[in-house]
């Protein structure tokens, strides 16, 4: 591709990526004058892209919206990076693989032959966990209608099924935010009937319409979204403004950190040598935690605190009735 052909196509992939872009920037990014950016830009006008002038200090452009705009252009990383998420789009958690596919096929169409080709080389197989039961898909249509809601900051009615009370009243909410935890889809909301924040999944959400008012958005406890999520699955209080899990302990186990850090999560792992390692490692409870570490096979000297050596302590004593224990 001729050099000035390539340097207009990055052009204008970063006057999309952002609302304001000072000239000066634009050309640094592209390793040009300032002076070459603005004839770029006055070439990409003539192509019909509807570019504005910034007034200010610095000055700069911006790729304003409009019916003209011609179709978008990719270059080779963004083309990739759309096949990838493409690809990935069966283990989101949204019901939205069959979709997905046919806009990989679309714009796959309209590729030039070379990025066409390295989209075709890319090949991948999404795999995911094995479950004892199959993951519910959050439909698209649900997942848009909570993004609204979100974004428009109304309150949002819905039935909830729960599997505990088939025949509750619709929840009433305040939505703000729509994420993803672990390949589900889950609205955070503060609950107008019981005055608290709650965690909603999106497969179990079917949404009331319309929507009701507008209202003014909180501040979850932490002040930090994912920080407050991770605290509530894990069984911590999101007020205390940490994600830690409840219970946490210290041990060494007798085995080397290469051979247990394969396994840990989110654990913390330190060598000592000949064979041992500092291990500190979370759960929801000190059995549990207990449990988790009794699956590296290997002996293990408890550092504290004395909870987890407590459940050590009544872990044996049920594991060696149950090993003594015949019909």
């Amino acid at each position: 591709m001729p050099k000035t052909s390539a340097r207009l196509l990055s052009l204008l992939s970063l006057l999309q990526t952002r609302r304001d872009w000072p000239g000066a920037l634009l050309a640094e990014r592209l390793d040009v004058s300032p002076r070459t950016v603005r004839r770029d830009v006055d070439r990409l006008r003539e192509l019909g892209y509807p570019i504005t002038a910034v007034k200010g200090p610095d000055g700069g452009y911006r790729l304003a919206p409009g019916a003209d705009l011609p179709p978008l252009l990719f270059d080779d990383d963004q083309a990739v990076a759309l096949a990838i998420a493409l690809h990935q789009a069966a283990t989101t958690g949204a019901d939205i693989a069959e979709a997905a596919a046919r806009a990989l096929a679309t714009v796959r169409q309209v590729m030039p032959a070379r990025l066409r080709h390295r989209v075709d080389a890319l090949h991948v197989t999404a795999v995911e966990p094995p479950a004892t039961r199959p993951r519910a898909r959050a439909d698209s249509a649900v997942l848009m209608a909570i993004s609204a809601a979100v974004h428009a900051r109304e309150i949002l009615r819905f039935d909830y099924a729960s599997g505990h009370e088939d025949d509750a009243p619709p929840r009433r909410t305040e939505p703000h935010h729509l994420l993803t935890w672990r390949g589900r889809w889950y609205l955070l909301a503060w609950d107008l009937d019981r005055h608290d924040w709650r965690t909603f999944r999106a497969d179990r959400i079917t949404p009331k319409i319309p929507t009701g008012p507008r209202f003014t958005p909180r501040e979850p406890p932490t002040g930090d979204v994912a920080t407050f999520i991770a605290a509530r699955f894990r069984g911590s209080d999101p007020a205390g403004g940490t994600a830690e899990w409840p219970c946490q302990g210290e041990v060494i186990l007798h085995q080397p950190a290469a051979d247990v850090a394969p396994y840990l999560h989110d654990g913390v792992v330190e060598e000592l040598g000949a064979g041992r390692c500092r291990l500190v490692l979370g759960s929801w409870s000190w059995h549990g935690l207990a449990a988790a570490l009794g699956r590296f096979d290997a002996d293990i000297e408890v550092v504290g605190p004395s909870s987890l050596r407590e459940a050590f302590a009544r872990l044996g004593d049920r594991y060696t009735r149950a090993a003594a224990f015949t019909k």
